[in-house]
């Protein structure tokens, strides 16, 4: 991995470590990051060669964003197009076609009834979004003290301040503001298995724990089906239905966190659609504008809108500067079209059916504890950290970009992603679920681990 450095590629480099605080890494940065110069297709085009490859195949999605990949010709139109219109406006009191036609296919395309949208800015804030929704909903109807939420363990909904207060509260980073979060209600993560039948006993105890806590809870909010940035755990659709029955018994409000599970990824065009039924909130975000423009959504039913309008303040009160970024919604109008344009369903069948050949030699390695897929979702999870930089540098032997994290392993690739990419990625997560074992236990060894 020696890598021969021009002048102006060592300048940015040197630069970014003293300036640029790159997401979860210490300031000044301790890992070098690899300098990308283009993205086309797959393949992220670096400044200088890793691991012999000047190009990478991107096992990603730009953090599962980038379905179509990079340099799509017909967003890249759509983003020029817009150009010539106008960059941005702001929503206040205006309104615009792209964030108009948007609005109306989200509509049309998540489950009914669903049928108000709220545009904002990122995942994170379409969650702090829905979370005020259900919050003023309730003060709206002169019930304050229906004020707290329930999730389950092992979730993750973004990293600001009230997201935080549902995310994992051990798992993760967060449990360093345990004590400026709000406190919420923690049910046991969901049993593991897409296709595992309901446990009744852990039903009984989400039927529990709702019962009990109803009369201060505003809301419910679960990952559908895949638990993201949490653990990348798959679980059965039919908790979702116990939960919609649950929160419809106790007047309880639901939230479904689509941020990562929506626009095909699972194999449904979003998670919700795997169980047959509809939130009262749904957020949306990731893959929204296909990778290009930060966006998110946040959707509600007409109860909730109407709910909120009755109040002392009968207006949700959140603004944000860029929301309905024109630029950003006609990216997302152009990859929802395009998407839909295509049999995606038949494109993500192929990545699931090619993942699980690629991921298949994984299964019974050392050090590796499961391997799982779903949809265009493929992770292996060890029984030990990943060592990152063991892992990170044997995938890039391969020629493929991965970003492991806790004990996982995993890959998210663009659905125009050719059986050769993903058979590429099965090789580069195999050898960097075996480097990280290798160097693991020789930290062990040494006593350095």
């Amino acid at each position: 991995m020696d890598r021969q450095h021009t002048p102006d590629t060592a300048r940015l480099l040197e630069l970014d470590r003293a300036h640029v605080w790159h997401p979860y890494g210490p300031m000044p940065g301790t890992a070098r990051p690899l300098l990308v110069e283009s993205a086309a297709g797959v393949r992220l085009r670096l400044a200088e060669p890793v691991g012999g490859h000047r190009e990478l195949v991107d096992g990603m999605s730009s953090w599962w964003a980038a379905i179509h990949g990079y340099r799509h010709p017909v967003l890249d139109a759509a983003v020029r197009g817009q150009l010539d219109a106008m960059s941005h406006v702001m929503f206040g009191g205006i309104t615009h076609r792209p964030a108009v036609e948007l609005a109306a296919k989200l509509v049309e395309l998540t489950p009914e009834p669903l049928q108000h949208v709220f545009l904002a800015d990122s995942g994170s804030v379409a969650v702090e979004v829905a979370l005020k929704m259900c919050l003023q909903y309730w003060r709206s109807l002169g019930r304050p003290e229906k004020h707290r939420v329930l999730t389950w363990r092992g979730g993750y909904h973004g990293d600001t301040f009230h997201p935080m207060s549902v995310c994992d509260p051990d798992g993760g980073m967060h449990h360093l503001w345990g004590g400026v979060l709000p406190r919420q209600l923690f049910a046991a993560e969901p049993p593991a298995g897409h296709d595992a039948p309901a446990d009744p006993a852990y039903v009984a105890q989400l039927a529990e724990l709702i019962g009990r806590h109803a009369g201060e809870l505003a809301a419910v909010i679960v990952e559908p089906v895949v638990q993201g940035a949490g653990g990348m755990r798959f679980h059965s659709p039919a908790y979702l239905r116990a939960l919609r029955e649950l929160c419809d018994a106790h007047d309880v409000l639901l939230v479904f966190d689509e941020i990562a599970t929506g626009f095909g990824r699972t194999g449904e065009l979003f998670a919700a659609d795997h169980a047959g039924v509809s939130p009262d909130v749904m957020c949306l975000g990731k893959a929204l504008t296909g990778g290009y423009l930060t966006l998110a959504a946040t959707l509600c039913t007409g109860r909730v809108a109407e709910g909120i309008s009755r109040g002392e303040v009968p207006v949700l009160a959140h603004g944000p500067t860029f929301m309905g970024n024109p630029l950003a919604a006609a990216a997302a109008n152009a990859s929802i079209d395009l998407l839909l344009s295509q049999d995606w369903r038949a494109e993500v069948r192929r990545i699931e059916t090619a993942l699980r050949t690629a991921l298949a030699p994984c299964a019974g390695q050392p050090g590796v504890a499961d391997v799982r897929v779903l949809g265009a979702i493929g992770v292996v999870q060890l029984d030990a950290p990943v060592d990152m930089a063991a892992a990170t540098a044997a995938a890039t032997e391969q020629g493929v970009w991965l970003r492991p994290f806790r004990d996982l392993i995993y890959t998210m690739p663009p659905f125009v992603s050719t059986d050769a990419d993903i058979a590429a990625i099965g090789r580069a997560i195999t050898a960097a679920a075996a480097a990280s074992t290798a160097a693991t236990r020789a930290h062990a060894g040494t006593g350095t681990g």
